[in-house]
């Protein structure tokens, strides 16, 4: 399955990202993750692979996080390599890297290499503990960063333990998007000035940044720094979720009164006289009634009942129930392209809507290609 959009008259382009070229030095996690964001946006993404087999393993004309991307086999430790790396360098907007701080220095290709031969160069560095810091020469994983950025310690039960919630806080929200978002400020930067610069994005940098709201709830105490007790991280009865009688799982999120009406309404407690919801002392009792409600039938039941309505509640799908709802298929939130259902690109544009151009990029697959297209002859010297 392919898509495109139309530019200008006689133009065709890719996404709002057209025209715009970026170097990904293969790495893991969030790095693939915001050079794909860029890519399915209509960058011409060049991913720098090293020959061997992937330090993760798996098929890697499966990694949707490769999907709109060329690749090129670079062996940065080779005595070529790194000057096949400032070629293409010299020919980008963009680089982005997830290694350890200094190992691009180590092997020729640091920002001060790379913006000689390209001044307008935006240089994005990827890591979880950041460019400097006491733990910046240090080896981590999401669950570590987002512990110790604060935001691990609000996610579980009061009386449980912490929940983390597989690597999208971390890895993908607080280091790919704010990657993606810093390379792209500071490319506007560039295009203006003629100067580009390095973006230092650290996983533990994005992931405080996005407990922003519960910092100010501290300050004015409406927020309590323990887990399972506020309004939004399960404290509160009726924005939680719910087991049904057949295992299943709903979601209720019916904060403001209006929805929360409907909701007691539709569970059949209208008129039971509930305890006042606005006073945290009920919550306990209050959570009690929901729990043996929910557990009275089973998800598909609830789902009708809710469906449909502005309760605020919903049904917790699976992965594959996700893509085949209705309102999800019906925005065409997840598609089937190269033979692998996936996540659409995102956000949308009206006038030039991100596309699915390519299928996961295998390891030097586009090496030819690239040499020919970005005018770089050195890959073809690497690649002997």
């Amino acid at each position: 399955m392919s898509h495109c959009s139309t530019g200008p008259p006689g133009r065709q382009v890719a996404g709002p990202l057209d025209g715009v070229k970026v170097i990904e030095l293969a790495g893991i996690g969030p790095g693939p993750f915001a050079a794909m964001l860029l890519a399915d946006l209509g960058a011409d993404v060049v991913r720098v692979d090293r020959p061997g087999a992937s330090p993760l393993g798996g098929d890697p004309a499966r990694d949707v996080t490769n999907r709109n991307k060329r690749s090129v086999l670079v062996d940065l430790k080779s005595p070529e390599g790194p000057e096949t790396v400032r070629a293409l360098a010299a020919r980008a907007d963009i680089l982005v890297e997830g290694y350890r701080p200094g190992v691009m220095e180590r092997l020729g290709v640091g920002p001060e290499e790379c913006m000689a031969v390209n001044p307008a160069l935006v240089y994005g560095r990827m890591t979880g503990w950041g460019q400097r810091g006491p733990l910046a020469s240090r080896a981590g994983h999401d669950i570590g960063y987002i512990a110790t950025a604060g935001a691990l310690s609000m996610i579980g039960a009061p009386d449980g333990q912490p929940v983390f919630p597989v690597n999208l806080l971390g890895d993908y929200a607080g280091g790919s998007l704010y990657l993606a978002t810093g390379v792209l400020a500071a490319l506007l930067t560039a295009r203006a000035t003629g100067r580009g610069q390095v973006v230092d994005a650290a996983i533990v940098d994005g992931t405080a940044h996005l407990t922003a709201l519960f910092w100010g709830m501290l300050a004015e105490g409406t927020w309590q720094d323990a887990r399972g007790r506020n309004l939004l991280d399960g404290g509160c009865p009726h924005y939680g979720v719910y087991e049904t009688a057949d295992g299943g799982w709903m979601a209720v999120g019916a904060l403001e009164p209006q929805f929360y009406t409907v909701f007691v309404s539709l569970l059949g407690l209208d008129g039971t006289g509930l305890p006042d919801r606005a006073d945290p002392r009920n919550w306990p009792a209050l959570r009690a009634v929901f729990t043996a409600r929910f557990k009275s039938a089973t998800r598909e039941r609830w789902t009708a009942v809710f469906e449909g309505t502005d309760a605020c509640v919903a049904p917790v799908l699976s992965l594959r129930e996700a893509a085949g709802h209705r309102h999800l298929t019906g925005r065409g939130t997840y598609t089937e392209a190269y033979g692998i259902t996936q996540p659409a690109p995102a956000p949308r544009f009206s006038d030039t809507p991100g596309t699915l151009r390519l299928p996961p990029a295998v390891p030097g697959a586009h090496t030819f290609d690239v040499a020919r297209d970005w005018e770089v002859p050195e890959l073809l010297k690497d690649s002997r």
